[in-house]
């Protein structure tokens, strides 16, 4: 269809959706596509050119080679580099060009300075533009969608609404043979009352008339047509699934090669660009150009969501109550048999997959996530991970405009130090307080000046007084650094958002603030710098000492501390008032305290923020066991009071999946009947005499992930690679290098929970499962399991 005629220049707001870029015989092309009110606009940039920065002396050292370059140019600019010599521009009409110029030239000794910053990147970070932007420029109407050549561009403050689809695809266990796709297709979500069904459809191979939104088709080609089709046609701005990615996608790919045909699931027809993320090929990233591709699970992972398993059926129980048609160990036997005797029944199962992650993203709010993570960062929302990426979005732009480049990564450093841990008390307690840092290393940033740009300006100050002492031989600028002001900031801006009650817009800064640290400290940034680092890790080492000399000044006592976080016992506390009083008064005076600190020692301002966070009327310190030392990042505590009454805990067997669900269980009740002072003996022997007798089966499987390929694993054989190795002896298809295997421990050893042959082995779920979480608590009591159970742990 031809392209309508070009109107006179409109003014639009826009959501970025995806960013291209490519070098094309008329220099350097940046392609972003943005949903509007008006749908879909693909913008085109043309003219810009790919630039690095040289020293000035470099330059002119290999002024020579630069001269030889078709098309480059060379401008001196008011900038300098982290040595605080000028630095030039060096611009060249290809991004091609760009990088192999850079490469030369550090072949020859130089340092090209942000080379490696792709055209579509550097040409929204430096004007800002992060999600929202206005548009002003003539639009051309095309076939679904508009287009805008050169228009201008400025960051704006746009809330999108994105028309979204989620599928989901039905396949033979085996080969590839696609049985089914689903696609369940909703509106733009409404604030207010969230996104409303469009559309259901499922696509299938047969014939006939299945039921209602299904519509069948002869062959796998046929299908996957269709879907295509139906894609373009209701032209959603997001695509959304379960381990959509690495399954669905990458699925219908290698169907779609495997009959000669390309996927084209982009807007304006495009088809999907491949990444691998591993040295296997077994993770991808996938970009359509137009659309966002958004998977549920690593979204999910993205906000800290935290599940036993993160399978469909399992998060749709816990968040929603409700769970897939189809669930259990033979899912996959029985999806075959449905596509051959009941299509009705499968249409209906891949469609209720489909209707699930729709509900999961609405309940969870996962688009807002990526939306807001996406605003605040200036990365595609479809980009997960990308904290370094994220960081040089932040603070390139705002190094520009202050008169500097970036330095390169420099690799050969010795690490930072972790988060300091304070050794342990073990002990049952009453009356433990939780006193925690408020963002702690953000606010160390913020408080002593810590910034990329303030270290190299501090250790070219000759007057000390004009400067932050930090570790490790590091001096901080007093003025002129930038980080610190970022972080306020985005504080301030996270303090509204709560306020607002933006869950995810808080949720996505305060992830931001808290990548900072890790990213400074990681050798793949290229303001890593192990001064930077150390100067906070370090810093916070030395508060968290302070904090402890000034509570036990006070008189209590400090039974542990990891990294922002102090435990203190109150053990004059005749109640639980008494305890949240002392608890309130702690803040106060700590907070007074480092306040007058600052000030004295520092002549700064304190960002530092201690926070009376938690009050535990019980609390469990636990040794490392087969000792009498105390654990660290393993612990429990009676929490709340009447119907807020809970038991937390961090670290112990009761939140980890490579135990059963017996020691978990046995834990949750066992630990809440010693902290609320109730009886628990006959309890431990009814549960020892009901697991013998067989009424607890279900609770003995176990869980673990396949870390690697099975013919990878040689010598020392772990339990669940034996029960994996068994699948194929029972006509099972063996697990792959990520899956999950469940497996019990009987009279033959590991098993696979779907083909147990012996009987289980009781005696081990007793000494190895329950022995041990029983112990972790009674030792305080002066008893044990084995004590309490004895005769009947005599049969074993």
């Amino acid at each position: 269809m031809p392209s309508a005629p070009v109107q006179q220049p409109v003014e639009l707001g826009g959501f970025l959706l995806t960013r291209q870029w490519r070098d094309s015989p008329a220099g350097l092309l940046v392609e972003l596509w943005f949903a509007t009110p008006q749908g879909p606009v693909q913008v085109e940039i043309r003219g810009e050119r790919a630039v690095f920065f040289l020293a000035e002396d470099e330059a002119n050292q290999h002024r020579a080679l630069l001269a030889l370059q078709p098309g480059v140019e060379l401008k001196s600019l008011r900038l300098r580099n982290f040595a605080l010599q000028p630095v030039v521009g060096v611009y060249s009409p290809t991004y091609r060009q760009s990088r192999a110029l850079a490469d030369r030239l550090q072949e020859r000794g130089a340092q090209p300075l942000e080379a490696d910053i792709n055209p579509a990147d550097r040409y929204l970070m430096e004007r800002f533009i992060a999600g929202g932007v206005q548009l002003h420029g003539p639009l051309e109407r095309c076939n679904g969608y508009s287009r805008m050549r050169d228009p201008l561009l400025r960051s704006a403050t746009v809330r999108p609404q994105l028309s979204m689809a989620s599928f989901d695809i039905e396949t033979a266990m085996q080969g590839l043979q696609l049985y089914s796709i689903g696609v369940h297709v909703t509106s733009a979500a409404d604030p207010a009352s969230g996104p409303t069904t469009v559309l259901r459809r499922v696509f299938m191979v047969g014939s006939g008339n299945v039921g209602e939104h299904v519509e069948t088709l002869p062959t796998q080609r046929a299908v996957l047509e269709r879907f295509l089709a139906f894609i373009e046609e209701v032209d959603p701005d997001v695509l959304i699934g379960w381990n959509v990615v690495n399954f669905d996608a990458w699925y219908l790919q290698r169907l779609a090669d495997s009959l000669d045909m390309p996927l084209r699931l982009g807007r304006a027809g495009t088809a999907i660009h491949w990444r691998t993320l591993d040295e296997d090929g077994e993770r991808r990233a996938a970009r359509l150009p137009g659309r966002l591709l958004l998977d549920g699970i690593e979204l999910l992972r993205a906000a800290f969501y935290r599940f036993e398993s993160f399978a469909l059926d399992a998060v749709a129980r816990e968040l929603l109550g409700a769970g897939k048609l189809l669930h259990g160990a033979g899912r996959g036997e029985e999806i075959g048999r449905l596509f051959r005797e009941d299509k009705a029944q499968l249409a209906a199962y891949n469609l209720r997959d489909c209707e699930l992650v729709s509900e999961i993203f609405a309940h969870t709010r996962l688009l807002d996530f990526a939306v807001a993570r996406s605003v605040m960062t200036g990365l595609n929302p479809d980009r997960l991970g990308g904290s370094v990426a994220s960081f040089d979005n932040l603070y390139l732009p705002r190094l520009h405009r202050a008169g500097y480049v970036a330095p390169n990564a420099q690799r050969e450093q010795d690490p930072s130090p972790g988060g300091f841990v304070l050794e342990s008390q073990p002990g049952l307690y009453r009356h433990v307080l939780v006193l925690d840092f408020k963002s702690l290393y953000p606010s160390i940033i913020r408080t002593f000046c810590i910034d990329p740009l303030g270290l190299a300006l501090g250790l070219a100050e000759e007057e000390g007084a004009a400067t932050v002492p930090g570790f490790a031989g590091a001096r901080f600028a007093r003025e002129g650094h930038i980080l610190p002001a970022l972080i306020e900031t985005l504080w301030q801006q996270r303090d509204a958002a709560k306020l607002a009650r933006d869950v995810p817009l808080a949720q996505a800064i305060k992830i931001i603030m808290n990548s900072f640290y890790g990213v400074l400290g990681s050798p793949g940034c290229r303001f890593f710098d192990t001064r930077l680092a150390s100067s906070i890790t370090r810093r916070g080492h030395e508060i968290l000492l302070q904090t402890r000399e000034r509570i036990e000044a006070c008189g209590h006592q400090v039974i542990y501390g990891d990294t922002d976080s102090v435990f203190v016992w109150i053990a004059d506390a005749a109640s639980d008032e008494d305890a949240e009083a002392a608890g309130r008064s702690l803040q106060r005076d700590l907070n007074q305290w480092w306040q007058s600190r600052m000030r004295s020692d520092f002549a700064l301002d304190c960002a530092l923020e201690l926070e009376f966070e938690m009050l535990y009327r019980r609390f469990l310190m636990p040794t490392i066991r087969g000792s009498e030392k105390g654990s660290k990042k393993r612990y429990a505590g009676l929490v709340g009071t009447g119907s807020d009454e809970r038991v937390v805990f961090k670290g112990l067997e009761n939140v980890r999946t490579d135990w059963t669900r017996l020691a978990r269980d046995c834990q949750q009740v066992l630990y809440r009947r010693v902290f609320l002072d109730q009886p628990w003996e006959d309890y431990l022997k009814q549960l020892v005499a009901s697991v013998l007798a067989g009424k607890h089966d279900a609770d003995l499987v176990y869980r673990k992930r396949l870390r690697r390929r099975l013919v990878d694993y040689e010598r020392n054989v772990p339990p669940h690679v034996q029960a994996a190795r068994r699948y194929a002896d029972h006509g099972l298809l063996p697990p792959a290098r990520g899956d999950w295997v469940e497996y019990v421990i009987t009279a033959a050893g590991p098993e696979p929970v779907a083909a147990r042959s012996a009987p289980l082995d009781y005696g081990h779920y007793l000494e190895r499962q329950l022995a041990p979480v029983v112990d972790g608590i009674l030792g305080f009591l002066d008893t044990s399991f084995a004590t309490v159970t004895g005769r009947q742990m005599d049969l074993f």
